[in-house]
């Protein structure tokens, strides 16, 4: 189990990295949030296809597999937006609505059981999404685009319990990358920019980050129950904390301090109703 935790605990450290890498691109107006969301697609698929077993590009044939990659590519490129503009703990903070849209969409489409209390713990997480953002009250309407990657996360995340059986969790990534690539490609490369050193490395950092980071939390999965892994989820908001005090200098306000510990005291509470 421990080695499981260690694994767990990279990814969670490396996800946030990866989108560090992306607003160090958009923040400086290096890259726009379209060309970093079309690369990270496209340079992760070239990545991870060593690793995929065969079979995987036939699942295209399907267009579930096509729905559920556009889902995923709606909430990337949303993000990279939001990024852009607001600090990456708070964008973290406001994209963690994304399990209260799976949990809706869940037991609408799924019919997965309801519970009072983990209903209510989500209404708390969710709470502490609205300090974060605290739309019309003065908060970063930037964030509004880190709401819109939580949705469309949430209904991603539905969608992979829907197609789970389809094929191997590999295969899936690799079609939800292939798929990303092509619908991304016209703007992306509409907004090419201008090549250096940095840039390449932020570019594959953003990338090679991001995709080991969720590598690595397919292999955590695959070797411990979802219920016992999904607390460390919310090392996510601390390791975007922090990467954004190191490089920004960019600290919470009291009021979406509070927020945070709501979403991950919320999500905690959740997860281990589930043990």
């Amino acid at each position: 189990m421990l080695r499981t935790t260690l694994l767990m605990l990279a990814a969670m450290s490396l996800i946030p990295a990866g989108d560090l890498a992306a607003k160090l691109l958009t923040g400086q107006g290096t890259a726009t949030p379209a060309f970093v969301a079309w690369s990270r697609f496209a340079l992760g698929a070239l990545m991870v296809w060593p690793f995929v077993p065969k079979g995987a590009l036939a699942l295209l044939r399907d267009w579930r597999i096509w729905f559920r990659a556009l889902l995923i590519a709606g909430g990337i490129s949303s993000i990279q937006v939001a990024l852009k503009h607001a600090p990456i703990a708070d964008v973290f903070a406001a994209f963690f609505v994304g399990p209260i849209v799976s949990f809706v969409l869940s037991a609408l489409f799924l019919g997965e059981k309801v519970t009072a209390a983990r209903a209510a713990l989500l209404g708390l997480g969710f709470a502490g999404v609205l300090l974060v953002v605290r739309p019309g009250l003065g908060g970063d309407p930037a964030l509004l685009w880190a709401v819109l990657a939580g949705v469309f996360y949430g209904a991603y995340l539905t969608a992979s319990r829907w197609l789970a059986d389809l094929g191997h969790p590999r295969q899936l990534i690799l079609t939800q990358l292939v798929v990303g690539a092509i619908v991304l490609a016209p703007a992306g490369l509409r907004d090419l920019p201008q090549p250096d050193l940095a840039t390449g490395t932020l570019v594959l950092a953003s990338a090679g980050l991001s995709m080991l980071g969720n590598l690595l939390l397919v292999m955590a999965y695959g070797r411990a129950p979802a219920a016992r892994l999904a607390p460390l989820v919310y090392v996510q908001l601390v390791a975007a904390t922090g990467l954004g005090w190191l490089a920004f200098g960019d600290l919470p306000d009291p009021l979406a301090w509070g927020g945070l510990a709501l979403v991950a005291g919320a999500g905690l509470a959740s997860a281990l109703l589930r043990r």
